[in-house]
């Protein structure tokens, strides 16, 4: 009754990488449709004219959902940007290609089949895992060492890794874009002038949805720092707490800002933890600081590489007097910054996107063609 289209199908939880993926399939191909199916934590501003649906997939909105099931259920190509559970219980067509957009470049938690807590799940539960990544034809790295951690983290074999780079690096390559964020921001903060900026994105902490805390002494940053720096922070997008911003002119709330790439177009400094933004930032090869101030902590629950404090490309610290000393000193890792982004991005130059569309529209071609031999 309901036969397959030409039609791309979008599950979106981040939606970055699959805006930059819809793009480019919009430029080089006018006959193929996208519907974009957007998860109720997905915040994504995608732009209109670059899908022809957008629909909430969510069990709240039954008649959206049922209609998402049908698109689904259609699609000759379907993108997903996460660990979708639905996937478990999904049985595609047989000409149906899944395709994975993760959300991270690189990994610093183990996850997947690696994740530590999986050993506190059920059975069922592991079932489920294996039955969801089972469900992804392809996934699209930026290097071979992302290449290797999926192999293990996904169990799936080396067929099945697109080397194509990863879609949302594109714009950092872009300079025309780079000149209109930094455009934008010095029009939307005036005041921070000729300042330098420090992005402070730490990752998420389970038990912190909706009750953030700031371990950094902002008091002190501010002291020590706004005469010369201004600071942003971006919350994880699953944090549902607001900053309460006391240090005007030098604290910016710009969690609500949905595009982390463009921040770190105008970044001076980074300040994360076990985040994979560094494996993008790198790319600039500017300075970085790992304030990871529950190191040991975060290790046994989330399960961190073994190498963090030596892979790093800049100081890993535990409190804000290190970061101020570190910044003061200029006491950076610059040597490793280079090898680290050539190491992460070793397949993304710029170009990803279209290399991913062209190889999407090159395979659904190739499915039809065998469909019509075949009779």
């Amino acid at each position: 009754m309901f036969p397959l289209q030409k039609k791309v199908v979008a599950v979106a939880s981040f939606g970055d990488n699959i805006h930059c993926t819809v793009q480019a399939l919009n430029n080089q191909t006018e006959d193929s449709k996208v519907v974009i199916l957007k998860d109720r934590s997905c915040t994504y501003p995608f732009k209109e004219g670059t899908y022809n649906e957008l629909l909430l997939f969510s069990l709240s909105r039954p008649l959206l959902f049922l209609k998402s099931i049908y698109h689904l259920a259609t699609a000759k190509t379907i993108l997903v940007d996460n660990y979708f559970g639905f996937l478990a219980v999904t049985n595609f067509k047989a000409d149906t290609t899944c395709i994975q957009l993760w959300h991270a470049i690189g990994a610093l938690k183990n996850f997947g089949l690696k994740d530590p807590s999986i050993s506190n799940r059920s059975q069922k539960a592991y079932r489920r895992f294996r039955k969801v990544y089972k469900k992804f034809h392809y996934i699209v790295v930026g290097s071979e060492k992302m290449a290797s951690t999926f192999r293990e983290s996904f169990d799936v074999t080396n067929e099945r890794i697109i080397r194509t780079g990863v879609p949302r690096t594109d714009l950092l390559f872009n300079r025309l874009e780079k000149k209109q964020v930094s455009l934008y921001f010095k029009q939307k903060y005036p005041e921070i002038k000729d300042r330098k900026i420090i992005l402070y994105a730490p990752t998420y902490r389970e038990g912190q949805l909706n009750n953030f805390h700031i371990n950094m002494d902002l008091k002190k940053m501010y002291t020590e720092l706004s005469s010369e720096y201004v600071l942003f922070i971006k919350l994880h997008p699953a944090i549902k707490n607001k900053l309460q911003c006391a240090f005007e002119t030098f604290l910016y709330d710009v969690s609500d800002y949905p595009n982390t790439n463009q921040l770190l177009t105008i970044t001076d400094l980074l300040i994360t933890d076990y985040s994979s933004i560094p494996f993008e930032y790198a790319l600039f090869e500017k300075p970085m600081i790992f304030f990871a101030y529950d190191l040991e902590a975060y290790k046994k629950e989330r399960g961190l590489i073994d190498e963090y404090e030596t892979e790093m490309p800049g100081p890993v610290v535990q409190s804000t007097e290190e970061i101020v000393t570190v910044m003061k000193q200029e006491a950076f890792h610059k040597e490793k910054i280079k090898s680290f982004a050539n190491v992460w991005n070793q397949y993304s130059k710029g170009n990803s996107s279209e290399r991913l569309a062209k190889f999407i529209i090159d395979l659904q071609t190739s499915i039809d063609q065998r469909r019509k031999a075949s009779g």
